[in-house]
């Protein structure tokens, strides 16, 4: 048999020899799941027995036969960008990807926290607002991996807190990649096979406008939405969704422009210029006016001890209507709101009393066997191996549930030495 199909025996011996996903790590539970799989925490079975995320990409199903049509676009992405940009101590890191009975398994370094879960345990446990000194670290090192994938030409059009998570040591890593795009001699338009990016509630006013030209602008003002929600620990503009109609058309977003115009006022030629070219234009001129009111927010008692003078300009900046006005990563990371007491910290925890931490991710063992691959199918196919400098992986929807995009935790050093920015900021390393 071998002799009339010598390409089978190569087959038969090549998998033979390649291990399986139980054979390398051991599942200690489940952690989420979402639109595209499931995420796990495993343990390495390798003598430093480190703890990481595993995604599991599902196969299409329809009923009770599982349907392979292929590998999913968001997992490509996530396959094709994350290797470049693992090195950086902000942003997750990907061990390696397998290939195991038609599904795609993503190994990750295993983060404890997510910004979303500092909102919670501050607005649902403690009561009380998140200290200027945890806001400035927490931001500063976001900023520090966005400029890092910004300098490697990528968008990542999906920022929000449950998509940033934070290691044990107090270490910002910013996941799911699942939606980034290469804005470097891209094959495609941006627009192309993606209508709609960001989470509505992050979204940027060109993108809510029907813009189909963008740029890494749209990443900055998600960011000023996540700073703003830190310090208020509630969405700034927690606007109403409406959905795709049955031709799958993108409809106007009135809900979520309105509840921007409450807060920043309704923009003008003057703030946006080309403003009446987007195509919503004349939708968004049918909603009523309003004067600009993000001073009066900053300045609320809820929020006056955090966000000062300095505070406000900050956002002001990342909240401009007009993409080529917003600051950039760089930028951001030199606003004086940086330059004053207290400066950020490498630890986002540093100095914080252990009730103040929020607690860990919880894991569950209820779905846990689901990711052990079936015994009669054929072993592992490793299609990646990747640098392990961090550890990473990140439930992607404010729900609660992961869009299996990405988790992580605490890991080795960094090779890719970059440039400092602020004298003062002597714990962090650019």
């Amino acid at each position: 048999m071998y002799l009339q199909d010598p390409m089978r025996f190569y087959r038969s011996k090549r998998d033979n020899t390649r291990r399986r996903v139980g054979d390398k790590y051991t599942i200690l539970g489940f952690i989420s799941s979402g639109t595209y799989g499931r995420v796990y925490q495993a343990r390495s079975k390798e003598e430093d027995g480190q703890i990481h995320a595993i995604k599991k990409f599902k196969p299409d199903k329809e009923g009770d036969v599982v349907t392979y049509t292929g590998i999913s676009q968001s997992a490509i992405r996530e396959i094709a960008a994350s290797p470049s940009v693992s090195q950086h101590e902000n942003v997750v890191a990907l061990k390696e990807v397998l290939l195991e009975d038609k599904s795609i398994y993503m190994v990750f370094e295993y983060a404890e926290h997510d910004f979303l879960q500092v909102i919670h345990h501050h607005s649902q446990t403690l009561r009380s607002n998140i200290s200027t000194s945890v806001l400035k670290s927490l931001t500063y090192q976001l900023l520090n991996g966005l400029l890092y994938l910004h300098q490697a030409h990528i968008i990542h059009r999906d920022l929000k807190p449950a998509n940033i998570l934070i290691t044990h040591q107090g270490v910002v890593k910013i996941g799911d990649l699942g939606l980034a795009r290469l804005t470097y001699e891209p094959l495609q338009p941006l627009f192309a096979g993606d209508k709609v990016v960001v989470t509505i509630w992050y979204r940027a006013p060109e993108l809510l406008l029907g813009a189909k030209h963008y740029n890494r602008a749209v990443d900055i003002w998600a960011i000023g939405c996540v700073v703003a929600e830190l310090a208020s620990l509630r969405p700034i503009f927690k606007g109403e969704e409406a959905k795709l109609d049955a031709k799958k058309n993108v409809p106007f977003q009135k809900d979520q422009m309105l509840k921007i115009f409450e807060v920043l006022g309704t923009p003008s030629e003057h703030d946006w210029p080309g403003v009446k070219d987007m195509p919503e234009y004349h939708s968004m001129k049918r909603i009523e006016y309003y004067a600009p009111h993000l001073r009066e927010w900053c300045t609320q008692s809820s929020r006056r001890n955090i966000i000062n003078h300095q505070g406000y300009d900050f956002l002001n900046h990342l909240f401009r209507y007009d993409p080529d006005q917003r600051l950039s990563a760089k930028e951001a990371m030199l606003h004086k709101w940086f330059q004053e007491d207290p400066v950020p910290n490498a630890n986002a925890f540093h100095g914080l009393p252990h009730n103040q931490i929020p607690p860990n991710r919880r894991i569950t063992q209820d779905d846990a066997p689901s990711m052990m691959p079936m015994p009669a199918v054929a072993p592992a196919t490793s299609l990646h191996s990747a640098n392990t400098g961090m550890n990473a992986l990140h439930p992607a929807q404010m729900s609660g549930k992961a869009s299996a995009g990405s988790f992580g935790s605490a890991g080795g050093g960094h090779s890719r030495k970059k440039p400092r920015l602020g004298k003062r900021f002597l714990n962090f390393t650019f």
